[in-house]
């Protein structure tokens, strides 16, 4: 009888527990790091803005959903999503065969495009502003250009956001030939790069464009080529947690029907002044 008992109680122990998933399924709680503008930033009232969170909610409208946005500081952004703390995340994250080893992906919601900012008093040669570079072609002119990029930068000091794409292009590709600094946001390379404690950053080119256009950026300009491909991955992606196959379908759908219908076409507008969604 104990042992019938003890069956019955597990049953009904999972019955609730699967009853209590699925009412959590209909308020999505959305983490996002809350400094990365405009891809997403935190306003005078403390509330999440930003590309990312725009999107979002237009996302769980088209998926009906209600959806809850919460910060997290971005080196513990996906530790934190496999232990529950949130369902997925938005915050301008490139999607990377490194990172779907441990978090799903949703389909790309933007494209990415990378840049070299240095300061403009640096003495060092030019380089056409529309060559690109996709690291997943291995050709000769990529290689070529590459090969320019290393050399023209060779001996600067150079800041990346820690454990980005950047920081990780950096390494593989500059290795020693440059100095690297690494920051835990981008807002603090920003104000390195502004008073001359480093020479130089790598990062998203809607990243830069806000800074460039503030007086802070006065002193720093674009350098070098668009650069891709590789291990900046296919674009950036809601991640979610492996087990949960459902809520990737259910954004993946609600993608195609923001795309379809222009919306994430003028929401790139309206945050980055470009269209960083359409191919």
């Amino acid at each position: 009888m104990n042992a019938f008992r003890t069956a019955v109680a597990v049953l009904l122990s999972t019955v609730v527990v699967s009853h209590v998933d699925a009412a959590d399924r209909k308020t999505i709680k959305i983490a996002t790091e809350g400094a990365f503008p405009p891809w997403n930033a935190v306003d005078a009232d403390g509330k999440a803005i930003g590309f990312d969170i725009d999107v979002g909610r237009e996302l769980c409208r088209h998926a009906k959903l209600t959806c809850e946005f919460v910060t997290q500081d971005w080196d513990g952004i996906i530790p934190a999503l496999n232990v529950g703390k949130y369902h997925a995340i938005m915050a301008g994250m490139s999607i990377t065969e490194k990172r779907k080893q441990v978090i799903a992906f949703s389909r790309p919601y933007a494209l990415t495009s990378n840049y070299f900012v240095i300061r403009k008093e640096l003495d060092v040669p030019v380089m056409d502003a529309d060559s690109k570079i996709d690291l997943s072609r291995n050709d000769d002119k990529t290689k070529q250009i590459l090969a320019s990029l290393i050399s023209n930068l060779k001996g600067h000091s150079i800041g990346v956001q820690r454990s980005t794409n950047a920081e990780a292009f950096i390494r593989e590709y500059f290795g020693d030939s440059v100095e690297i600094r690494s920051y835990d946001n981008q807002d603090n390379l920003n104000l390195d790069l502004a008073s001359g404690r480093i020479d130089g950053g790598l990062a998203d080119y809607s990243v830069w464009k806000t800074f460039l256009a503030s007086g802070q950026g006065a002193t720093g300009a674009f350098y070098g080529p668009r650069i891709s491909g590789g291990v900046f991955g296919p674009g950036v992606g809601i991640g979610l947690r492996k087990q949960d196959v459902d809520l990737v379908a259910i954004f993946n759908d609600a993608i195609d029907s923001v795309s379809a219908d222009g919306t994430l076409a003028e929401l790139s507008l309206k945050w980055f002044g470009a269209d960083l969604v359409s191919r």
